[in-house]
């Protein structure tokens, strides 16, 4: 532990100094170092998203930093970095451009009528996949510093240059995926690097060896069928079926363990916050009623430890641009820290 927590006290009013949780440490004396990536150029539906990684810093001065699965998970050191405000502003201008390309498809037109789109089009894809390597930099560097690291988005296209840095450290890992919506379609109204292509897109990452998706409830034809013809790297549990499996009798610990067995030992959570009930998260960029508990999805990530498997990383995306939702956005991001430093002190042996 660093000298700045010689006068630290967990349990006094937090001093408000810039850092996530108001925590007393800095990139050199942190261990998991955060991310924001304010960024929905690609929304279809409801905007703010891009928001969710301040409202989720400002929200998260509230919390009392106990956690019952890691009293002293605080200890591990948590920085977050800067929100990069030129994305913030990228994003601002990208979002109008794409809100032209989404009106015309919109209109059933195509992108060549006058005026033609298809130069626009190439610009925002050009522009996403610049952000992407910006994290991919980011994450890489830390990693290879010695670094934990995890993602706030933005729309849920944010974390890919992050998978991307993982793929260079695990030559073979898998996602859990908490989401609403399966995000498996092939460059969604054009934009290569859409909210909804997010795990289309990981998919074509060799390392990611298994995707296994929890809460799915609007979801189309294509992206069905890309999960029955996967040969099993795709697993799907649907929220009408899980539903279904617990009003019949089935406990929720029982489905949680038969979920994790499909993963491999190093295991990356994409929790996407529309996986759980709208009521935690009105704001968020497409709502579906139905969903999990938070904890539902506690348990599961509980269940993933006790089976021995590590989280290698984790991601936090589509947070509306409310102080609800960032309140529990906020909650989110501290349980997953202490989890994941909870599954790495036990791989360690320590």
């Amino acid at each position: 532990m660093n000298n700045q927590l010689q006068d630290y006290d967990p349990s006094g009013v937090a001093q408000i100094n810039g850092n996530l949780l108001a925590l007393p440490f800095n990139y050199e004396s942190a261990n998991l170092i955060v991310f924001g990536v304010p960024w929905e150029v690609t929304v279809s539906y409801g905007a703010g998203t891009a928001k969710g990684p301040q409202r989720i810093l400002d929200a998260s001065t509230q919390l009392d930093l106990f956690d019952f699965d890691h009293p002293d998970g605080w200890k591990q050191g948590i920085f977050m970095e800067k929100i990069p405000l030129d994305i913030l502003e990228k994003n601002e201008y990208y979002r109008g451009l794409a809100a032209k390309i989404i009106e015309r498809l919109e209109q059933g037109k195509p992108l060549t009528d006058s005026p033609d789109l298809t130069q626009l089009l190439t610009e925002i894809n050009q522009a996403c996949l610049q952000v992407n390597q910006w994290l991919f930099e980011q994450c890489k560097e830390a990693i290879d510093n010695g670094k934990r690291v995890a993602v706030i988005g933005g729309d849920h296209s944010s974390p890919l240059g992050y998978y991307q840095a993982l793929a260079t450290r695990y030559s073979n890992y898998g996602i859990l995926h908490i989401d609403a919506h399966a995000d498996l379609r092939d460059a969604y109204e054009g934009f290569e690097f859409s909210h909804a292509s997010i795990m289309f897109n990981a998919m074509k990452l060799p390392q990611i060896t298994k995707l296994v998706q929890v809460g799915l409830r609007d979801i189309s034809h294509d992206e069905v069928q890309m999960i029955n013809q996967s040969n099993g790297r795709i697993v799907a549990y649907y929220d009408p079926a899980i539903k279904q499996k617990l009003y019949s009798g089935t406990t929720w610990i029982d489905l949680c363990r038969e979920i994790v067995s499909h993963l491999p030992e190093y295991v990356y959570i994409s929790f996407d916050i529309d996986g759980l009930d709208p009521k935690y998260c009105a704001s968020t960029g497409t709502p579906v009623p139905g969903g999990l508990e938070l904890e539902q999805a506690y348990m599961l990530f509980r269940e993933l430890i006790n089976s021995d498997r590590q989280i290698i990383g984790f991601d936090l995306c589509e947070v509306g641009d409310a102080e609800w939702d960032g309140n529990v956005g906020a909650r989110i991001v501290y349980k997953l820290a202490n989890l994941m430093d909870l599954s790495q002190q036990r791989s360690y042996g320590k």
